[in-house]
């Protein structure tokens, strides 16, 4: 395995020349480096892999923080923020304590910017703004009924595509989804999923906030269920050297192969090849 501490690999990268080409690793390693230098390594993380430990999947043995250390040369990373489980994208890990503490700050102050990619049901407005607090949801479910707080949660979103496709789902002779482009404002918990929830355009493949007919469709239809959201672009001043990073990494091809119904209304960027 390459460790990317390397000579000549020092982290100063513009917004125009930092992002590497993705480096897929061994076949065993499900993790592709997208950007690394000596303090940040970020990663496409592919949907259904943890990140790290939760409460309640304590019988899981892989996760994500394990195959970056991998992909670091067994040294330790810390995990800068978290993706949900069924969320696919790109994952920050900070290779020393010092850069975790100063990418934790960033995120906190929101000056880290992320793009999302989400398949919806129905057509969106072309463009929106999102303000609904929500309460917090605890990691462990067991503590599901205790009292939370209620927290600002912001997210705006743009229309990138529309389709309708001829099956009757839910007693029309048609069903229409939207491709939209999702950016928070805050990090809530499952913020994007509840969001668009609360406008009636819940996200596909979402088992809790989505609606059963369209994620029973699609998994029937490609074979496999899963949630059709992917965190696809993120930028920020690096911690260090303080240059502008703007990364992004391609949805992966389980996203790409439901795209597909979308046909040429689909940018070409994400046509499956």
């Amino acid at each position: 395995m390459e460790n990317c501490r390397q000579p000549g690999n020092d982290g100063a990268r513009t917004s125009d020349s930092h992002q590497l080409a993705s480096q897929p690793v061994p076949a065993e390693n499900p993790l592709t480096r997208i950007y690394c230098d000596p303090w940040l390594l970020i990663v496409h993380k592919p949907a259904g892999l943890l990140v790290h430990r939760s409460p309640i999947d304590h019988h899981e043995t892989e996760f994500a923080l394990q195959y970056a250390r991998a992909m670091n040369g067994g040294e330790h990373v810390y995990a800068v923020h978290r993706l949900d489980r069924p969320t696919s994208g790109l994952l920050v890990f900070a290779r020393d304590a010092q850069t975790a503490s100063a990418m934790g700050k960033a995120m906190m102050a929101g000056e880290v910017k992320k793009t999302y990619l989400a398949m919806v049901r129905g057509w969106t407005p072309e463009q929106g703004f999102i303000d609904h607090p929500l309460r917090d949801e605890p990691e462990d479910k067991r503590r599901k009924d205790a009292p939370q707080p209620v927290r600002d949660a912001r997210t705006r979103y743009r229309r990138v595509a529309t389709t309708e496709i001829p099956v009757q789902i839910e007693g029309h002779a048609t069903s229409r989804y939207s491709l939209v482009a999702l950016f928070p404002e805050t990090g809530r918990r499952h913020q994007l999923r509840r969001h668009m929830k609360h406008i009636s355009h819940p996200i596909i493949g979402d088992a809790y906030h989505g609606r059963g007919r369209h994620n029973r469709y699609f998994a029937e239809r490609f074979g496999q269920g899963r949630l059709m959201l992917a965190a696809t672009g993120m930028s920020f001043r690096h911690p260090v050297t303080d240059v502008p990073l703007q990364l992004h990494a391609e949805p992966e091809a389980s996203f790409l192969q439901v795209l597909s119904i979308f046909g040429d209304a689909l940018p070409a960027s994400l046509r499956a090849p």
